[in-house]
């Protein structure tokens, strides 16, 4: 393990988590109730929101395998890496022409913007088992969330006191200081990743002479995955699971904000949770990948989620700002620890030859799952006219999660993607 492809690949999380932190889930989310969708009734503004989310979590999966595929065969994990948080940093920046009543532009680059965050982010995640080894995954995973933890919140406490003190930083009001802090986001992730731009290297493979588009290549690869993933038992079973708890987890983190906003706590102690939560998250990080060398990732992740079982059902109750702070301090808590193993658990299960297009896999397990968290959590609460029974409905994603999680084998599934890798290699050496 190399330190400097390390830490450089930990920068792209400190710098791209300002996404995350202030236009997926604190200020935008703020932004969008209040301003861009002004005159729109309440409710339907928080569906909207999540009907956006759902449009651009679907985008993602649909072409996160085939891409993961596509870099594979041309070893070009890093140019589509660029390519979209390139996109992501544009959206961000544009977000700052947004006014009142232009939720539908707000939409629009959120849903690009996502795009090019959760793209990214399926070749950020193909480079961790270049950039570590098999000691050093979970260890590596967990500080890569710590960083972004780090990274997310001091962007956003800068943004947080931009917004509530404007004058100090010579602005005219609120919505110009809310507008430069999109713009801070775009900056803040360009600076940020460039050193992983610089230093990670993309493992040299010997590549087949390529004789069809790589669309169709990727399609092609796409398929031969999809017919593989029954090999490996304990891998689909874990993917299963994650697409089922990291449903729950995604629609916490993008409606959690409107929600508390729907139910009457006003835009600055949401933020202020918000901000709470990369805090608490950033020493429960290191706490997580420690105990996943004390009692294994497995275990780690399953108390995480148990942890989120006891969040949802408080989140249902919850009717102050003081309510807000403290389930802020509870998310923090298992957050980058359930996210961090639950990407060090499927790389341990993954076949060395083949990062990018299962990461692919796992991308649209998690894209295509959190689809419906948003979609369901919008659809009760337009349905019903109110948010909370969309908050409560997450629990059975996690119950479901925890229940497969149980039939997980680890050390079974590393062994089955080993196995695998010897036979493509002998099959090579005979042709």
């Amino acid at each position: 393990m190399k330190k400097k492809p390390v830490l450089s690949w930990m920068l792209y999380d400190f710098g791209n988590s300002a996404f995350a932190t202030t236009i997926m889930a604190a200020v935008l989310p703020v932004f969008y109730y209040d301003v861009a969708a002004k005159g729109v009734e309440n409710s339907l503004a928080t569906s909207y929101w999540g009907y956006s989310q759902s449009i651009a979590v679907l985008i993602i999966a649909i072409l996160a395998p085939v891409l993961g595929a596509i870099s594979d065969f041309s070893a070009a994990k890093k140019k589509f890496l660029m390519f979209f948080a390139f996109m992501g940093m544009t959206a961000s920046v544009l977000l700052a022409f947004v006014g009142e009543g232009d939720y539908l532009l707000a939409s629009l680059l959120l849903i690009v913007g996502t795009i090019g965050f959760s793209g990214g982010n399926a070749f950020y995640d193909a480079f961790l088992p270049e950039v570590s080894n098999e000691k050093s995954i979970d260890r590596v995973s967990s500080w890569g969330y710590a960083f972004g933890y780090i990274g997310g919140g001091i962007l956003l406490a800068i943004n947080l006191m931009m917004i509530l003190n404007y004058q100090w930083f010579g602005l005219p009001d609120t919505l110009t200081a809310t507008q430069l802090s999109f713009v801070s986001v775009g900056v803040w992730w360009l600076v940020f990743a460039i050193p992983l731009f610089k230093n990670v290297k993309e493992e040299k493979k010997q590549r087949p002479r390529r004789t069809e588009s790589y669309a169709k290549i990727g399609f092609k690869r796409v398929g031969r995955t999809i017919r593989e993933l029954p090999q490996f038992k304990h891998l689909l079973i874990f993917l299963l699971a994650f697409w089922l708890y990291n449903d729950g987890i995604s629609t916490i983190i993008k409606m959690a904000t409107i929600y508390g906003r729907d139910i009457g706590i006003n835009s600055n102690s949401l933020i202020l949770a918000l901000l709470i939560t990369q805090f608490v998250g950033i020493p429960f990080a290191f706490l997580f990948g420690y105990l996943a060398d004390k009692i294994s990732a497995k275990r780690a992740l399953t108390l995480a989620l148990y942890i989120y079982l006891a969040i949802v059902a408080l989140g249902y109750f919850m009717t102050s700002a003081l309510h807000f702070y403290l389930l802020a301090i509870c998310v923090g808590m298992v957050q980058g620890g359930a996210q961090s193993l639950s990407r060090s658990i499927f790389g341990k299960m993954v076949p060395a030859d083949r990062h990018a297009e299962f990461y692919g896999f796992y991308g649209i397990s998690s894209k295509f799952a959190a689809i419906f968290g948003p979609f369901v959590f919008a659809l009760v609460g337009q349905l019903s006219g109110s948010s909370r029974l969309g908050i409560l409905s997450l629990m059975v994603f996690f119950i479901g999660g925890i229940a497969l999680l149980k039939f997980v084998d680890v050390e079974k599934g590393a062994h089955q993607a080993r196995e695998h890798t010897r036979n493509q290699q002998k099959t090579i050496v005979k042709t």
